[in-house]
């Protein structure tokens, strides 16, 4: 079954427009290395929750919007793989510099999970 790495991230919104051509570049290298799918999707219809939501798990700022974001593959030992070279790709480790990002990197939350349901 498929493997899920998954992101969520506040992005300021003056940055939008830094971070989607970090992220266009960032797709095009994890596809390149065998993904199945890249994913990047800003928030239209995300509400601060009561006791929990997207934007109350990045301590969202005012002048900030949230991401949320996927990468797909074959399964875990895949993702390792396909992990392994694009942390050797140079247009990553770019990227990785301090202070590269157009985000607080200290507040995005992510993981990889194992596909329960697909329809």
């Amino acid at each position: 079954m498929a493997y899920v790495d998954g992101f969520v991230l506040p992005v300021p919104k003056k940055n939008i427009a830094a971070y989607t051509r970090i992220a266009r570049l960032a797709g095009k290298v994890w596809r390149e290395h065998g993904a199945l799918e890249y994913r990047e999707c800003v928030a239209d219809d995300v509400k601060p929750g009561k006791w929990t939501s997207f934007p109350q798990s990045v301590k969202l700022k005012k002048d900030e919007v949230v991401f949320f974001s996927w990468i797909v593959y074959k399964s875990r030992a895949h993702r390792d793989r396909v992990l392994a070279k694009v942390m050797k790709d140079e247009r990553i480790t770019a990227m990785m510099e301090p202070g590269a990002m157009p985000f607080d990197t200290k507040r995005m939350i992510w993981g990889g999970f194992k596909v329960a349901v697909s329809l």
